[in-house]
């Protein structure tokens, strides 16, 4: 069966098997390698990736459910070869430690943060809480989404300013 997705910005089109699953389209098929294979369940959400900007499992997820949505991957956050600042945050503030759950956990905070740009440490934990980290306490990975979210609501008050300055 033949499927067009549009991964990270590009339109992609690929023959699949009716049952594979969008983690093994996006690591085998695309070869993109950021998403990872956990558990295979749901459980642990290492293989989370934004379909039309929700976050989902994808290793429960057919690639022909998929057919004509837009798929965010943690390797299309970048911009211009810049990080994105959820990217940059995990970085900066040690926000992994062996990086297996990392990919999933930035896209899943990254979706949080456009959906609560000041979200408090407890409502930070229980948006990430479908996303297991078997290394951390969290603290740092908390750390590394607030400091996101100041950096991402820093930068659009700028455009915000930058905007009235053009207009005027």
């Amino acid at each position: 069966m033949n499927i067009t997705v549009t991964v990270n910005g590009s339109a992609r089109t690929s023959e699949v098997e009716p049952r594979m699953l969008l983690i093994h389209y996006i690591r085998e098929v695309l070869g993109l390698r950021g998403a990872h294979v956990g558990c295979d369940t749901t459980s642990c959400g290492v293989c989370t990736v934004l379909v039309d900007g929700l976050p989902v499992k994808s290793c429960t997820m057919f690639a022909v459910q998929a057919d004509g949505r837009s798929i965010t991957t943690v390797e299309g956050m970048a911009s211009n070869g810049q990080l994105h600042p959820v990217q940059a945050a995990f970085h900066s503030e040690h926000g992994l430690q062996c990086g297996f759950c990392t990919p999933g956990m930035i896209m899943q905070a990254a979706w949080l943060l456009g959906e609560n740009p000041d979200p408090s440490e407890a409502e930070i934990r229980d948006g990430i809480s479908g996303n297991l980290c078997r290394c951390t306490g969290y603290v740092n990975i908390v750390k590394s989404i607030q400091q996101a979210a100041g950096e991402l609501r820093a930068s659009e008050s700028a455009d915000v300013v930058a905007e009235a300055t053009i207009a005027n």
